[in-house]
């Protein structure tokens, strides 16, 4: 350089800023190769309507494995019609109960143990059974019944009267029945299991706080 030539002052000066601002820059960020994909904490499971809800998607729950009324047919617009007076009232968990229903009341009616039958019954009904019961121990009878298997069990219709309810329910069965005499000979039946199709027909009043339905009719289908 010549005596005449200044040193380039600011450009050092810029370089300096700039070669610090670069190192400044990768001791925060770090050094990547490629795409990264930011990582994110994962999402707890939340509880949805439809169920757990994971990253935003509902997993819906497995459907009932007993078919309802078609939501159009007469049987589910009267359902639609309990659950707007009853809010609790569900077509899947009345089913569930119906079930339990029918298996204590068959055990019991055999047995003939009556006090497990008053609060499942409406009172004309239980005297019905009642009578059943005292007819059969008047002869020395004695019934053998056993719910082996419940195939189905599918509301056939339903009925709503002010606030009463009324919905019947088609039970197939493979069940086991024998009458037998006061010397143990077999009067009738048959110790073969029996495919049997009953419709029950049960009651409630949706407005009251017992949440019990009753058997009003029993009959084979």
């Amino acid at each position: 350089m010549g005596a005449g030539s200044s040193f380039p002052v600011d450009l050092v000066l810029f370089g300096m800023i700039a070669a610090f601002l670069v190192l400044r820059l990768r001791s925060i960020l770090g050094r990547r190769q490629g795409f990264e994909r930011p990582e994110t904490p994962p999402r707890p499971a939340t509880r949805g309507p439809e169920g757990p809800v994971i990253e935003g998607v509902a997993e819906r729950m497995q459907p009932s494995a007993r078919p309802l009324p078609e939501p159009a047919s007469p049987a589910g617009q009267t359902l639609a019609r309990m659950q707007r007076i009853d809010r609790d009232f569900s077509a899947a968990r009345f089913l569930d109960g119906a079930e339990t229903a029918f298996r204590r009341i068959v055990t019991a009616f055999a047995a003939g143990q009556r006090d497990p039958l008053r609060p499942l019954l409406s009172p004309e009904t239980f005297r019905d059974f009642d009578a059943a019961i005292t007819a059969r121990e008047a002869k020395g009878e004695t019934q053998r019944t056993e719910v082996r298997a419940i195939q189905s069990a599918t509301i056939d219709a339903a009925d709503l009267r002010g606030t009463l309810a009324f919905v019947s329910v088609r039970f197939v069965s493979d069940q086991i029945n024998l009458t037998l005499a006061r010397d143990g000979s077999v009067l009738h039946g048959t110790d073969a299991v029996t495919e049997l199709v009953d419709l029950w027909t049960f009651e409630r009043d949706l407005t009251a706080a017992d949440p019990t339905w009753r058997l009003v009719s029993a009959r084979s289908a």
